[in-house]
């Protein structure tokens, strides 16, 4: 069967799953009511700006690059709340696709019914849920990837062109919104080439692609100012964490186990997980039997297992105290932390196997009933990701006195000290804690402290420029000190601001925030030097972007030409 006869059902299928997902953002998209997502680690404001922070060489490790720079560059044009829902809402829609394209490329027996069984299995499941509400939008825009980028190997391989070539860096590079996107894309990648017998003098490209994606992390990693070593304390707080009844290996089997007890959908805290991971796992099973002769698909599945077997043993003795030696002791191995991340690593095998049930049941019973029982065994053992995560993830409006601050605040009168100067914080207007959203708001640079508490134990320690001002700001005193450390405003949640600007006029106050000047600061920045080569490297990845997008338009209207010729 055609691409051109798959796709539109595959796009209506996925979008319809989405709308039933994310359905709480749909009125974000059109317009219609709050449209900004400030949900734990998902952080979006009307306008950002690219502040040092944003290009990854602040004071804080790398960590939402070139995520935060897009969103900066894009919220010039177009309101950043909008665009962060449109980018997730797009994601869900293209995992679906990818997915089920997939299926269909190693499964094409199957036909329409079981690309369609992949889609839904790909976009219903534990990872999508949990990341869902840990607010990592950017991480599921990886996840939709991955699919695309084992396709895209395998068109290359098939046909060499330079239009395939351009296709598939922009592929990698839309993966590299978050490093740990980058990462997965550097494994998918591996997996493919090897599965696809990729000449060893293509090698060298692939290779360049990839480093021209992760350009943006790795370039603020050589360059920045902030620790590149993360303390091994959050191996164990990040870890799998197991669910009811499953352990540890039926925990990742079942693409579970966030570490955030919080951000699990209520299903999957008591032993119901057990009975859906069960289901879930009857699916593959019986799908990989009937697949297993595709050479690809057995190179997915070793992936799946080696990704499961490590997440695993990271979890417990001798695995975890080998895993925290590596975070360590090398450079941006803090990426290696939150394992459960890479359990997105299976659905390109399962979204396979998926398409396989299908080969099977239709012995038995129509396709149509074939694909019902799938959906069965998947969709109902999940009801609650369904809008939004059982309505929890919806998006939110900032009082005026946001707005206020940030056109008061200049780029250039000094750095914003915030108090408390918690990192995670919980706001009347959203419905649940959050990232403190003021350094994306605001056009100055916020004094960002970046400890991380999980259970009352210090898993990040604080920045030590953080440090510095919070011991002034807790003390009486001149508060010209501030300015010393390049602090021009402090910006206080609540009633009650830090002694040292207690006795100062506020020039904001609103219902729960008031914003006190410092007169004399200067606005510390990163060496032009650090800034002109995190600046090249996010341009070289969005450029990237740009032409695997211009490869596709420029394939489509051939596509479309010789189908209208044919015609």
């Amino acid at each position: 069967m055609r691409n051109g006869r798959l796709l539109p059902v595959l796009y209506i299928v996925s979008a319809g799953l989405t709308a039933v997902i994310a359905g709480p953002l749909l009125g974000a998209l059109v317009g219609i009511g709050p449209r900004h997502l400030l949900y734990r680690d998902a952080v979006s404001t009307p306008r950002s700006y690219a502040t040092d922070a944003a290009l990854g060489i602040g004071d804080l490790p790398p960590r939402a690059v070139p995520q935060d720079w897009l969103v900066a560059i894009v919220s010039r044009v177009v309101d950043g709340g909008w665009f962060v829902v449109a980018v997730l809402l797009s994601a869900l829609v293209f995992a679906g696709v990818g997915y089920g394209r997939l299926a269909h490329r190693l499964v094409p027996q199957a036909g329409r019914v079981g690309a369609v069984a992949a889609a839904v299995i790909a976009l219903w499941n534990p990872f999508v849920a949990e990341r869902l509400l840990q607010g990592h939008w950017g991480l599921l825009v990886g996840y939709a990837a991955l699919a695309w980028i084992v396709v895209g190997v395998g068109d290359l391989v098939a046909a060499p062109s330079a239009l395939r070539w351009c296709q598939l860096a922009g592929l990698v590079a839309v993966a590299g919104l978050t490093p740990t996107g980058s990462v997965l894309a550097a494994v998918v990648l591996v997996t493919a080439c090897v599965a696809y017998g990729f000449r060893s003098r293509s090698v060298l490209g692939v290779v360049v692609i990839w480093i021209g994606s992760a350009a943006p992390w790795l370039v603020a990693a050589l360059v920045g100012g902030a620790a590149t070593t993360t303390g091994s304390a959050g191996v164990g707080a990040f870890g799998l964490r197991s669910e009811p009844w499953l352990g540890p290996l039926g925990t990742a089997l079942g693409l579970g186990g966030i570490w955030n007890a919080d951000a699990v959908p209520t299903s999957r805290t008591v032993g119901w997980a057990a009975v859906a991971t069960g289901c879930l796992l009857v699916v593959v099973a019986i799908g990989a039997i009937q697949v297993w002769r595709d050479r690809v698909f057995r190179w997915l599945v070793v992936l799946a297992l080696v990704v499961v077997i490590l997440v695993v043993l990271s979890s417990f003795g001798p695995g975890r105290a080998v895993l925290e030696a590596v975070v360590d002791a090398a450079p941006g191995a803090g990426l290696l932390r939150d394992s459960q991340k890479f359990l997105a690593l299976l659905m390109p095998a399962f979204a396979v196997a998926a398409a396989g049930v299908i080969v099977a049941l239709r012995r038995l019973v129509p396709a149509g009933f074939a694909l019902a029982a799938v959906i069965l065994l998947v969709v109902a053992p999940l009801p609650d990701l369904a809008w939004g995560v059982g309505g929890a993830v919806r998006p939110v409006s900032f009082p005026a006195e946001w707005s206020a601050v940030a056109r008061i605040v200049p780029a250039d009168a000094g750095a914003v000290a915030r108090w408390p100067s918690n990192t995670v914080r919980r706001y009347a207007f959203a419905n649940e804690v959050s990232l403190d959203p003021a350094p994306r708001m605001l056009r100055a640079p916020v004094v960002e402290s970046g400890r991380l508490t999980v259970d009352g134990q210090e898993i990040d320690p604080p920045s030590a420029a953080a440090v510095k001002v919070e011991k002034v700001l807790d003390t009486e005193g001149d508060p010209s000190e501030l300015a010393d450390l390049g602090v021009g405003w402090v910006l206080v949640d609540g009633d009650s601001p830090p002694a040292r600007v207690a006795r100062l006029d506020p020039v904001f106050t609103g219902d729960t925030l008031r914003l006190y000047q410092i007169d004399g600061a200067q606005t510390p920045k990163a060496s032009s030097g650090a800034r002109a080569a995190a600046v090249t490297a996010h341009v070289l990845w969005l450029a990237m972007i740009l032409a695997g997008a211009a490869a596709c338009a420029v394939q489509a209207v051939r596509a479309f030409r010789r189908t209208d010729s044919a015609g």
